[in-house]
């Protein structure tokens, strides 16, 4: 049931069919230009927002999924003159043209992959990357001639342009259909088609599609290319052999060149095709704005410069070079040496790979997720922020500014925002009652990786409002009053139109269908509480407090209102942790709300619904409950009733009908998504919290459940990517339990690799220096550690004794934390040796 292999050396995983059960995709990224690639070599490109900077279109109820991406045609021809005919056409990527390939792999690196395919004699590899600080995605060909006898090979590289807006360029048919534009260059050494739709009015930017050697026609015209009654599959100029130089006036534009190669026996020729993105002043939008026979000619200057770093073998090498550099010193910044290659490979590549693409994504770019409207959560973002920040500390930073200076004056927050504007996504509005106390998470996490205090002082808005700027403290302290003076009747915190569950919408009462169950608030009552959001604020209250005690004397708060704040929240924190022991117990587990009406949502006075995940998860990791039996009670009954081979569940038993008091959630059928399905981004709480309470054994089964590398061999049913993470798995009340959907962008990535580093490998950052308390199964008994934290290189020696000590640098301390060197000490490397 593999349909690949994974190649650690190499960090790549290898798949050696095109029919995987669902697109296998890969990231291809920097700071602002994106490509998604799939391993048919579907996918589209983007500069900073998806949704408002789409460069390549893309459809998502297409058949098939990947149609009408990065297309190449490699024509073998019947020789080489101006009439000749195709004999054969095959895509190095199998789509578009499905053609069965002699030979075919697919291998998806980091931040890279490779596309290697055969036909008739033809060999093809593909390499597509985005370069280091690039605005712009490289797509090397290379083209080998293994027959006895000599061929040629006509080569056509294609993309089909968005109309910038991808809303927009989906529905406004009657003006978009009119507005294409492009211009086409033809140089000594390259061909070049330039995307200029509404350049001349308000747009500042364009796109080009190249490639490094004269071609010998060119597209521009997708009716053209395809031709009537055509799909990708078969375009017409394609058939025909020979390019029709059509140029678009609207309709739909596209760009595609084609080339010709000639190819001795053994022989391999290369062909360099970029796809570009450029911004210029508007001063400096026009070739030359003086001349009026070259009005509206774009300046091409800035392309050409972009171009000519990277149109040469030689270039992109050392390009791809340096990227494979940068992402190896990214993961040598946490790694493993266990003995199971499954665990080092997921902690030491693909968790910390898919917490940075999940951090440059947020969840607003994936092949489930279309970028057309989510932009960033700020929910999401700042959990994000707990995978990634040990890997590039000073974009965390910028991050958190960012999702700070959408937060409203009263605390609460835009519950998404635009990644192009960094303004608040007015569409859903906010209301979401845990976002605040997210951000809480996010400061504290950079705080005990970096030790850096200066962001408490660093002035931030408040919905980007000039003028309302505050230490980014105060903001933390609106977070945490937020919730303190937002209560309901159990004195637990009113819940707003969701938390963490967006799908939980008690104050919605939705009857009118398409109506949005996460903005309409048809019987908002003002009681409807979070049991979860309870355990939220005894946790992340609990660090806003650690911030204060540590730090709040470097932040110009005086001795007396500090000492005033740090009693008021650690009361507010031993209230908190009562009402949810008395009002927020059900018996055996904790209580998921209140809703609407008072009455306790996820209770066994329910016939469905009656326990779910979430608050087992939060009110354990927070500690509520260690100290009486309940959270060891709670965290069994979570693996009796919700717990299946596949992982486990959000709740039990699933709705069978739609309840109107609890919205969406009961929406869906039984066993999916919110409704009983495994949704993984809560898997990781309940490892923790089994760690926490010292059920090492559990811990990592619930880790090892639904973790990618221990599921390869059960792909066909799994059938998403097995070397990331999904969003949701099919529960076991579903009739295709197992199943996964929503790859790679999800809370997941950030949270397992703070479950897996943290917990269960047990080296955890915190405000005075590094925890070390491993909580691991008895199978694993030496293993080393390698960290880098604050500047210095923890090499970290663990081993199974049965008693638990620590020795720094030769020296024995008390307790389990290796507390962090002074910044000006000169230390590079500790020595850390654990007993456990």
């Amino acid at each position: 049931m593999r349909y690949g292999h994974f190649d650690d050396e190499a960090r790549e995983y290898v798949i050696e069919t095109p029919a995987t059960p669902l697109p296998w995709i890969n990231y291809l990224g920097n700071e602002d230009f994106f490509s998604l690639i799939s391993n048919t070599g579907g996918g589209y490109s983007f500069y900073k927002d998806a949704k408002l900077r789409r460069i390549t279109r893309y459809r998502y109820n297409g058949v098939p999924t990947d149609n009408g991406a990065r297309n190449y045609y490699v024509s073998i021809m019947s020789g080489n003159s101006e009439d000749a005919k195709p004999v054969e056409t095959f895509s190095p990527t199998f789509l578009p043209t499905k053609t069965p390939l002699d030979e075919y792999r697919c291998r998806h690196g980091i931040g890279y992959s490779v596309f290697e395919a055969a036909k008739s004699g033809v060999r093809t590899a593909l390499t597509a990357f985005v370069p280091l600080h690039t605005a712009a995605e490289i797509n090397r060909l290379d083209v080998t001639n293994t027959n006895d006898h000599p061929v040629t090979v006509d080569v056509t590289g294609c993309v089909e342009w968005c109309l910038w807006n991808a809303v927009d360029d989906s529905t406004n048919f009657q003006r978009n259909l009119s507005t294409g534009e492009v211009e086409i260059e033809r140089l000594e050494d390259a061909t070049i088609v330039y995307h200029k739709t509404e350049f001349k009015e308000r747009r500042n930017h364009y796109a080009f599609w190249a490639v490094n050697t004269p071609a010998i026609g060119f597209d521009t015209s997708r009716d053209e290319f395809l031709g009537q009654f055509n799909g990708w599959d078969t375009p017409q100029v394609i058939a025909e052999g020979r390019a029709h130089d059509s140029v678009a006036h609207g309709w739909y534009p596209i760009a595609a060149n084609r080339v010709r190669m000639t190819l001795q026996p053994g022989e391999t020729r290369t062909a360099i095709f970029m796809l570009g993105y450029i911004e210029v002043p508007n001063d400096q939008k026009w070739e030359d704005p003086n001349n009026p026979a070259k009005v509206g000619i774009i300046n091409k200057k800035p392309a050409h410069q972009l171009f000519s770093r990277f149109n040469s073998v030689a270039e992109v090498d050392a390009a791809l070079t340096a990227l494979k550099a940068y992402w190896n010193g990214l993961l040598s910044t946490y790694s493993v040496e266990s003995g199971d290659e499954r665990l080092d490979r997921m902690v030491n590549i693909w968790h910390q790979y898919q917490c940075m693409v999940t951090f440059n994504m947020s969840r607003s770019a994936s092949y489930y997720e279309s970028g057309t409207g989510r932009g960033m959560g700020f929910r999401d973002s700042n959990q994000d922020l707990l995978g990634f920040v040990h890997l590039v500390p000073e974009r965390a930073r910028e991050r958190i500014i960012d999702i700070a200076s959408t937060q409203m004056e009263d605390g609460s927050a835009w519950h998404q925002y635009q990644p192009l504007t960094k303004k608040g996504n007015a569409d859903i509005g906010g209301g979401f009652n845990d976002d605040p106390l997210w951000l809480i998470a996010g400061v504290y996490a950079y705080l005990a990786e970096t030790g850096d205090v200066s962001i408490l002082n660093e002035p931030v808005p408040f919905n980007n409002v000039e003028g309302s700027e505050v230490p980014l403290l105060e903001h933390l302290r609106r977070s945490a009053h937020f919730t303190m003076t937002h209560l309901g009747p159990h004195k637990l915190p009113l819940i707003g139109r969701a938390d963490w569950n967006d799908c939980l919408n008690l104050n919605c009462f939705s009857s009118t269908p398409g109506e949005s169950f996460q903005t309409v608030e048809n019987n908002d009552t003002g009681v409807a509480e979070s049991v979860f959001i309870g355990g939220m604020f005894v946790l992340y209250g609990g660090q806003y407090a650690d911030i204060l005690e540590h730090y709040g004397a470097e932040c110009n708060v005086s001795a007396d209102a500090l000492a005033a704040e740090i009693a008021d929240v650690r009361a507010a924190i031993g209230a908190m942790n009562e009402a949810v022991k008395t009002a927020g117990w059900d018996g055996e587990w904790f209580v998921r709300a209140y809703d609407a009406y008072s009455r306790p949502v996820g209770s066994h006075t329910d016939t469905e619904g009656q326990i779910y995940i979430e608050p087992q998860g939060m009110c354990v990791m927070a500690g509520i409950g260690l100290d009486d039996g309940k959270a060891q009670a709670a965290l069994k009954s979570v693996h009796d009733r919700l717990t299946c081979e596949w992982g486990t569940a959000i709740l039990a038993p699933a709705y069978s009908t739609y309840r109107i008091e609890l919205g969406e959630i009961s929406s869906y059928p039984r066993g999916y998504k919110e409704n009983g399905g495994i949704f993984c981004h809560n898997n990781p709480w309940i490892s923790i919290a089994n760690a926490v309470a010292g059920n090492d054994d559990e811990a990592f089964a619930v880790y090892r459940r639904n973790c990618p590398a221990w599921l390869e061999d059960k792909s066909e049913i799994r059938k998403v990517e097995p070397y990331v993470y999904c969003q949701m798995v099919a529960g076991p009340e579903a009739p295709t339990p197992g199943e996964g959907k929503n790859s790679w962008l999800t809370g997941t990535a950030a949270w397992t690799f703070v479950d897996v580093s943290q917990y269960l490998l047990g080296v955890r950052p915190t405000l005075d220096g590094l925890v070390i308390e491993p909580h691991l199964p008895a199978e694993y008994t030496d293993l080393t550690v390698t960290r880098v934290y604050r500047g210095v290189t923890y090499t970290i020696k663990l081993q199974r004794t049965g008693s638990r000590s620590l020795v720094v640098d030769g020296k024995a301390i008390d307790g389990s934390v290796v507390p962090a060197p002074a910044a000006d000490s000169g230390v590079t490397a500790v020595d850390v040796e654990v007993t456990f």
